[in-house]
């Protein structure tokens, strides 16, 4: 969810063809070594022994999948800079500056922009809510009947949706691994619209899932559980956090029934020693890396069964928390698409290989 910091405690591919894809807790984010976007000042990422950041080589698209940090968010500015009717984005974090200027760009063109900011996420947002305010975009704080709006999404005239596990954060670009998807499903971008409408105006909405869609606070701990409490050979896992007890039992479950469980997370200051040690002790294969590094794990995936018929994989913004799951605002999705599949699993295995393996 949310990155830590030293003030933070709390629970916190972008495809521009046109593919029909139907395929989202919080921590603080720790210190960056290093600005991208508009917010771009020079200088290198202190990468440090970031193995997993070279490993992007040759594995930053496919097909409708964009995979962070190698790929960059110039297809998120060119989605913004091609809108002609509309831009809707909820957003926990907001700190790119190009993407600000785009948006406003796009307002003095006529372009309806409407924004919406995690209120408690003030200390980040309130530059970009003071930006938007002045620049002919209707802007709004979340709604205080969600912990946290962890949502990270846009949607483009109402007709393509951009879903991330990555926040619109630019000093975290070149050392977050993360993951982007477009959505150009007709029934998700019409149930995203609605939810994103409602949440807008702080009116209450049980969203629709559309073809595919992952929500919470509404459905999503039953979901991720549903995929996991499926496999049947294998489950390749990127969690920031490792905190809610439900999903831990069903990861070991999972492996107890001979499921090959593979998790690649953080594990800053040893954080989630207790949940690892009890994963392990089941059989799940763990492998974290520190911001330390300069590589952060900040996706959230679970793929199910790769290389079989029936493989399946969630991306999106919730984390294995109860915060997370069962009192955010989130958004993720649920999709077979064999692209996006093979792609992560490539990527997931350079990761895990470079990662800190628990023993």
């Amino acid at each position: 969810m949310f990155r830590r910091n030293a003030r933070a405690a709390a629970s916190a591919a972008v495809c521009v063809a046109a593919v029909m894809l139907a395929v989202a807790g919080c921590k603080m984010d720790p210190p960056a070594a290093a600005a991208q976007g508009g917010a771009a000042q020079g200088g290198g990422a202190d990468t440090g022994s970031a193995a997993g950041v070279t490993a992007d080589a040759g594995i930053t698209r496919s097909g409708p999948l964009v995979i962070e940090p190698g790929a960059g968010f110039s297809p998120v500015y060119s989605l913004i800079n091609g809108a002609r009717h509309s831009i809707d984005v909820t957003m926990y974090e907001f700190a790119d500056t190009t993407a600000e200027h785009d948006l406003a760009e796009a307002a003095k063109r006529g372009v309806l922009v409407q924004v919406i900011l995690d209120e408690k996420e003030k200390s980040v947002n309130s530059g970009a809510y003071s930006y938007f305010r002045d620049n002919g975009i209707k802007v709004v704080w979340s709604s205080s009947r969600f912990t946290y709006t962890h949502q990270k999404t846009l949607v483009i005239d109402g007709s393509q949706a951009v879903i991330m596990t990555a926040n619109l954060t630019s000093r975290y670009y070149s050392t977050s691994r993360d993951f982007l998807v477009i959505d150009t499903n007709h029934a998700d971008v019409t149930a995203i619209t609605a939810v994103f409408n409602a949440d807008f105006a702080h009116h209450a909405i049980t969203p629709g899932d559309g073809a595919d869609l992952v929500w919470s606070p509404t459905n999503s701990q039953d979901k991720l559980l549903g995929l996991i409490n499926g496999a049947t050979s294998s489950l390749r896992i990127y969690s920031e956090e490792m905190g809610d007890t439900t999903v831990e039992n069903a990861l070991i479950k999972a492996a107890k029934r001979g499921v090959d469980v593979q998790v690649c997370g953080e594990n800053e200051d040893g954080e989630y020693d207790s949940a690892f040690a009890k994963l392990a002790r089941a059989g799940v294969h763990i492998s974290y890396y520190r911001s330390s590094t300069g590589f952060y794990i900040h996706g959230k995936v679970i793929e199910a069964d790769y290389g079989t018929g029936h493989a399946k994989i969630f991306i999106g913004s919730e984390n294995f928390s109860s915060t997370s799951l069962n009192h955010n605002r989130e958004l993720g999705l649920i999709t077979s698409n064999s692209a996006v599949l093979s792609a992560m699993a490539s990527t997931f295995k350079a990761d895990f290989s470079n990662g800190t393996h628990w023993t």
